[in-house]
């Protein structure tokens, strides 16, 4: 039986969290997802939060640590939709869309605001590489029916990732619900994308 990076993935980032708790923003100074503007000062916790290159990978596994809904929905996204592609495709292939959406979801954090004028400030949390993970469910299996909490109607994933897509497309261009990084979302998929292209077997994995 063989290994679940899914699963390993999740139970990194609880024990995060639980650092993350018990560190009182220490871990957020240092390893959370900057501004460019930032970059110059001082490592934290030493000096002022600056954007350092390490940080396009470490936001990801990074919460809110003043509650457990922001872990929990980012958990049970990356469960449903990780291990369905896991089990599709393989954990070499889970792992490399989901690292690769991060990053590209930090990339994207770090200049889309910027051009559109926006404020920025810091970023964290796995939503990126969910969302690369949901556009991979998406590509393997498009017919499959996903209901999600609202509206609660079933809808097949091809056209639940769609609509998901364009609402966090609206949601950053407008601003309307300001302190999520609708961008990072979006830069998700951009990831899960390249990566999904370079996937010589389609929709026929072993299952």
């Amino acid at each position: 039986m063989r290994a679940s990076a899914v699963k390993a993935l999740i139970v990194v980032n609880i024990a995060v969290y639980l650092l993350q708790v018990a560190g009182h923003g220490t871990l957020e100074a240092l390893f959370a997802l900057w501004p460019l503007s930032s970059s110059g000062g001082a490592p934290a916790p030493y000096g002022e939060p600056a954007f350092h290159v390490w940080q396009l990978v470490t936001y990801a596994f990074l919460h809110d640590p003043r509650g457990i809904t922001h872990i929990l929905f980012n958990m049970i996204g990356l469960w449903m939709f990780g291990t369905e592609v896991e089990r599709a495709a393989g954990p070499v292939r889970v792992l490399s869309c989901y690292f690769a959406s991060i990053v590209t979801a930090a990339l994207t954090q770090l200049t889309i605001p910027t051009l559109l004028g926006a404020g920025a400030g810091e970023t964290i949390g796995a939503s990126g590489g969910v969302f690369g993970l949901l556009l991979a469910y998406a590509y393997l299996f498009p017919t499959r029916k996903v209901i999600p909490l609202f509206p609660p109607i079933p809808m097949p994933a091809w056209l639940f990732a769609t609509l998901y897509a364009g609402l966090e497309l609206v949601l950053g261009v407008s601003g309307w619900q300001a302190g999520v990084a609708h961008f990072a979302h979006l830069g998700g998929l951009i990831g899960s994308a390249l990566v999904i292209s370079q996937w010589k077997v389609r929709r026929g994995f072993t299952r």
